[in-house]
């Protein structure tokens, strides 16, 4: 009775221990055309952990230039001509963190880029104020149960992001083959009736010949 009574009281719990301590975290899928930068901002308290994360889905050589400026305008993060990376950092001030991404060195092949910004504490359940925390029970397995979805959820969304790739080089490399196939075709049809009228130029000869 008591197991059945825990194993239902135990997911309302869990939900309501989430609930009070929400994460911030944007993620989501954009088109960036050549020559252009997109930026995007998150307002970050000082002291909060953030975690930037960013992927080339598809396009050209897949890399792109990625840079975070704080509030002051300084670089927290610059890196150049990326196909994918992690960073994180930890806000040394309050305001507005912006995250651009650049393609401008690209001139006419654009890009789709997957982006993940995180901000948030990793372990809601501690205390920041008291140091080690010690968690209950329940606690601890709330904060296994996040820690473990939130690696099966960034498994999920990398293998999502693989398997765009693959399909979209499975795509290019059909149109290719395609495009290369009716060349072909195109030149084999030119080559036979080239034959065809190299023939009929011989016998027309010979035809002239004995008249």
């Amino acid at each position: 009775m008591k197991d059945s009574f825990a194993s239902s009281v135990f997911p309302i719990l869990l939900a309501f221990i989430f609930s009070v301590f929400p994460v911030l975290g944007v993620e989501l899928t954009f088109e960036l055309q050549d020559r252009d930068t997109q930026c995007f901002f998150e307002e970050i308290t000082k002291g909060d952990k953030s975690t930037v994360e960013f992927q080339v889905v598809t396009g050209g050589h897949y890399d792109i230039d990625c840079t975070i400026i704080d509030p002051a305008g300084k670089e927290v993060y610059k890196g150049v001509k990326k196909e994918y990376d992690s960073h994180v950092f930890t806000a040394e001030l309050n305001g507005a963190y912006q995250v651009c991404f650049g393609n401008e060195f690209s001139t006419f092949s654009h890009k789709l880029v997957y982006m993940d910004w995180y901000v948030g504490d990793e372990h809601p359940f501690r205390n920041p104020m008291k140091g080690d925390t010690v968690l209950t029970q329940l606690e601890t397995s709330a904060e296994v149960i996040q820690n473990n979805l939130r690696e099966v959820e960034d498994a999920l969304t990398h293998r999502r992001l693989r398997e765009a790739q693959d399909r979209k080089f499975a795509e290019d490399l059909n149109e290719s083959t395609t495009y290369w196939s009716i060349g072909q075709s195109f030149f084999m049809l030119l080559c036979g009736l080239g034959q065809i009228w190299a023939l009929k130029s011989f016998f027309t000869d010979k035809t002239k010949t004995h008249a």
